[in-house]
Formats: structure tokens, C-alpha cells, sequence
């Protein structure tokens, strides 16, 4: 039998799906086990956003549907756009995507192969790294740091940037810190991308509606860059939709082609209820999701305030997402083995900081996005299980 294409073994994976398969095999063996770590809302889809899709569904949308998307969600995310940052991008840039990762993908293989560099934060989503291996680019890594926030240093990144450098990947609120980068220091970056005109940035905002303590901010506001810039959002996160699996991509003019030509290839199209319950919430009232970002921020205080009290541990405050990235250094074991133990021993699922990168050692990941009773049982665990080391 012939091997495998060699680029298969270049993919990564997401360390919190293996997490979430084992907390779910203890949980059958009759353990209570409180999960911090997968990074899903605990809410349900809101009513009325279920009920346009099965409304979808009871009138006939069982076909495909244009391969960029529906021309009315597309509408419905462009004024969106202009309602919550003055910016209307054409819906000819827009395409409907089955989730946020295919944006990520394409993105790479776009503007990846072997001749080409992409920068990509430290700690971030694993996916980042995993598509830019496939697509045959070599990865450069800049770190967020917990004395910054986990913000980036704007100087630092340009900094990285060679003739070989395709592509930027930037998240704020950024997964797995619950970090966000201040508006100054994107002012800084921007500016100093003028310096690099080869250079595309793709700019990941899934979590945009759930900042914390200061105003939203997106890169769509910067009209400088618009020619070279990739926004990727979407629906699940917002709208606790996670299972329904659609998100968007905006691509530049130069790009919109080659990304939609690559979505027929892959997916021909997203399925058509799913959009029309998207339709449902980017449209409808957005009550649930301002409750959802009261409640995050809630709990985020909260996680903070538990973890700074086991002694050797501390954290930042979050100032988005629904992460907390606790510094659990001072505790003198590998970040894996506490993961590992946590969950075998005390039954609490959390994610190593390593899943996210080399400077993600010395972290762990807890995922806010579970009830504040929840997260007090878990915090009262990991107490127990320091105590115990």
C-alpha cells in the first residue's frame, strides 16, 4: 500500500478535543467531572435562532445554496459590520464558511508553501500552526507575554517580518490567553505595516462581542490596510452555536476568487437551515449576547479571584474570550502532568498551556464558559490537588 501524502503528517490537532474524549470516558465510569476545558459557550442557542432554522427546514431549504453564501446573510453581516464599526464591506467579499477554521485553512493555503513565512502568536490556537505546516510555510513564532497582558508587542512582530513573510495571524480577544490587544498598540502596527506592502494579515475576531473593559475593536476600521486584509468571525461563539458549525471569511479583492474557488473544491457550500438560523441571529435582538458577555465577564472575575488564591498559582484578569491562562509555574511540574493529573485524580478538565505553544509552558488553560458554581468546584479541586503535590 502506498504511504500517506507526506504533508498529512505535518497537521497538528486541538489537545482539547483529546481532553474533552477522556473527561468523557471518566464521566461514564460514574466520576463527576467539571469541564474547564473545552472553549464552548454552556448556553443553549437562543429560541428564536433554533426555531429559524427548523422554520428553514418546514419550508423546503433542504438544496444548496450560492457557494459564497446567501446573498441575505451576507447583507445581514455587512450591516452588522457598518452597525458596530462603521465599515461596510461589499458582500461580494463575504463568504459563508462551515465554521471559522476553514477560513484559517484557506488563508493557509493561499498564501502558505515552502517559500513563504507566516507569523503566528505564542501561545494561540493550535490550528494556526497546524494549517501553516500542511500548506508547506515555515511558522514564526512571537510570544505573548503575562507582563503584557498577553497582548502583542506591535515592535516585536514587525520586527519579524522578512521578504519571506506572507502572512500575519493576529487574535484579539485571543484563545487560550483571554487577552486583548489596547487599540494604541494596533495603531502602532498598522502604521508600521506600511513599511511591508507584501505582507496580507489575517486577523481572527471570533470572539469580538465578549470584551470586557474596553470598547471592541476590529481591523476592518483601518482603511489602510483593507487590499490585504483577512477577517475571520462567525456564529458560534456569539451565539453559543458552536454545533452548528458556519462562520465567515472577508477576503480582499485579490483573494475572494482563489478562496471560493477552494470552498466549492472542499465544501461546495454551507448547509442551508444553518444559515438561515445565522440569519436569525445577526438580524434579530442581541439581548443574549450582551447577557452572555455580562456573564463571561462575571465569571472571569471570578476564575481570577479563585485561582489567585491557591498559593504557587496566579492570573491575569481576562480582558475577553471566556479563558483564564493561570501561571501555575512555581509548582515545579510539568504543565502536561498537571493537566494529566487534574483530570485523572481530581476530575477536573483543563487544557496545558503547551497545546498552544512553546511559551505555553508553565500555563493552564481554564475555560470560563461553565456556571460560577462549576468554577468554584474546580477551583476548590485544583486547591486540593496543590495542597497534595
Amino acid at each position: 500500500m502506498r504511504p500517506l501524502n507526506s504533508a498529512t503528517h505535518r497537521l497538528g490537532t486541538e489537545n482539547a478535543f483529546t481532553v474533552l474524549a477522556r473527561a468523557g470516558q471518566i464521566a461514564a465510569e460514574g466520576h463527576d467531572v467539571i469541564n474547564l476545558g473545552i472553549g464552548q459557550p454552556d448556553f443553549r442557542t437562543p429560541p428564536h435562532i433554533v426555531e429559524a432554522g427548523i422554520k428553514a427546514l418546514h419550508d423546503g431549504a433542504h438544496g444548496y445554496t450560492p457557494s459564497l453564501g446567501l446573498p441575505d446573510l451576507r447583507e445581514a453581516v455587512a450591516a452588522d459590520l457598518h452597525n458596530r464599526y462603521g465599515v461596510t464591506p461589499d458582500i461580494r467579499h463575504i463568504q459563508i464558511t462551515p465554521g471559522g477554521k476553514p477560513v484559517i485553512f484557506i488563508s493557509a493555503m493561499l498564501l502558505g508553501g515552502p517559500e513563504n513565512e507566516i507569523l503566528v502568536p505564542d501561545p494561540g490556537f493550535p490550528i494556526y500552526q497546524s494549517a501553516i505546516n500542511y500548506s508547506g510555510a515555515t511558522a514564526v513564532s512571537y510570544g505573548l507575554v503575562e507582563q503584557n497582558g498577553f497582548a502583542f508587542d506591535a515592535d516585536d512582530v514587525l520586527s519579524r517580518i522578512t521578504d519571506k513573510t506572507s502572512l500575519i495571524i493576529i487574535n484579539s480577544p485571543a484563545n487560550p490567553t483571554g487577552g486583548a490587544t489596547p487599540k494604541s498598540e494596533m495603531d502602532k502596527f498598522v502604521r508600521g505595516l506600511a513599511d511591508f506592502p507584501h505582507v496580507t494579515i489575517l486577523s481572527d475576531e471570533i470572539y469580538d462581542r465578549f470584551v470586557f473593559d474596553t470598547q471592541p475593536l476590529s481591523l476592518l476600521s483601518y482603511p489602510e490596510i483593507s487590499d490585504r486584509l483577512i477577517v475571520l468571525n462567525g456564529w458560534s461563539k456569539t451565539y453559543a452555536m458552536t454545533g452548528w458549525r458556519i462562520g465567515y471569511g472577508i477576503w480582499p479583492e485579490r483573494l475572494i476568487d482563489a478562496a471560493d474557488r477552494i470552498g466549492v473544491n472542499y465544501h461546495s457550500c454551507v448547509n442551508a437551515p444553518t444559515q438561515f438560523a445565522a440569519l436569525a441571529a445577526t438580524s434579530g435582538p442581541q439581548d443574549c449576547v450582551s447577557d452572555m458577555c455580562a456573564a463571561f465577564a462575571r465569571r472571569a472575575a471570578l476564575i481570577t479571584e479563585l485561582l489567585n488564591d491557591i498559593d504557587g498559582i496566579s492570573c491575569v484578569m481576562p480582558r475577553g474570550a471566556f479563558y483564564a491562562f493561570a501561571n501555575v509555574s512555581a509548582l515545579g511540574m510539568k504543565v502536561d502532568a498537571l493537566q494529566n493529573k487534574l483530570l485523572e485524580d481530581y476530575h477536573v478538565a483543563a487544557i496545558a498551556g503547551t497545546s498552544f505553544g512553546a511559551f505555553g509552558e508553565g500555563y493552564l488553560r481554564l475555560s470560563s464558559a461553565n456556571s460560577e458554581d462549576a468554577i468554584r468546584q474546580a477551583c476548590a479541586r485544583l486547591k486540593d490537588m496543590v495542597a497534595n503535590l
